[in-house]
């Protein structure tokens, strides 16, 4: 005798684009964008693949989404950090020691997904992410320039080389003590070459 299952009642169950953009996101910060397949995707999104090509485009695309949704929710608020009027050493100094601290703070998931992202080998990624980074750059370089044009350049590209590191060192396993005291460590390179 053969029965069939009984199907389950009521609508199927819905895809959640957003939600599935935050299971992609964790995954790609945690693994890193080129350890992560389309099918390591699709099965953490419970998605067949054309369901997920007709969602997403594609890998990259669904990156894309990911970093877009990293910036709002983890990324480094370098709009409220850098505020008019503040002081510039002081500025600079607290955007290194928020980033320390987002860096660190979820130790399966570390560093930064856009300066991480800026060096993988899909080059639509590595172009998404670099948007992102070279956007920071801009916005540290407006503030800088705002009261010290002539070191704009200069120290704009030293706050980035320290975010660098730090995203790098703390994907490597260093904890948020030893973060911080590098960023403790640049701010007083601030305060020398600015004077406040």
């Amino acid at each position: 005798m053969i029965t069939e299952k009984p199907r389950a009642r009521g609508r199927p169950r819905r895809f959640d684009p957003e939600a599935s953009v935050a299971s992609a996101q964790r995954l790609f910060h945690a693994r890193g964008y080129d350890a992560v397949s389309v099918a390591d995707l699709t099965q953490a999104l419970g998605i067949n693949p054309p369901s997920f090509y007709a969602a997403f485009g594609s890998k990259a695309g669904l990156f894309a989404r990911s970093l877009e949704r990293y910036t709002a929710t983890q990324g480094v608020p370098l709009g409220a950090i850098l505020r008019p009027g503040r002081p510039v050493a002081e500025a600079l100094a607290a955007v290194l020691e928020e980033a320390a601290r987002r860096y660190a703070a979820d130790p399966c998931a570390a560093g930064c997904l856009a300066i991480e992202g800026a060096r993988c080998d899909d080059p639509d990624a590595r172009a998404a992410a670099r948007v992102l980074t070279q956007g920071a750059a801009e916005t540290l370089r407006g503030f800088i320039s705002g009261t010290r044009p002539d070191l704009a350049a200069p120290l704009a590209d030293y706050v980035v080389t320290v975010m660098i590191g730090l995203s790098t060192l703390a994907r490597e396993g260093h904890g948020l003590d030893r973060l911080l005291a590098t960023a403790s460590l640049a701010g007083t390179v601030f305060e020398r070459a600015l004077g406040d």
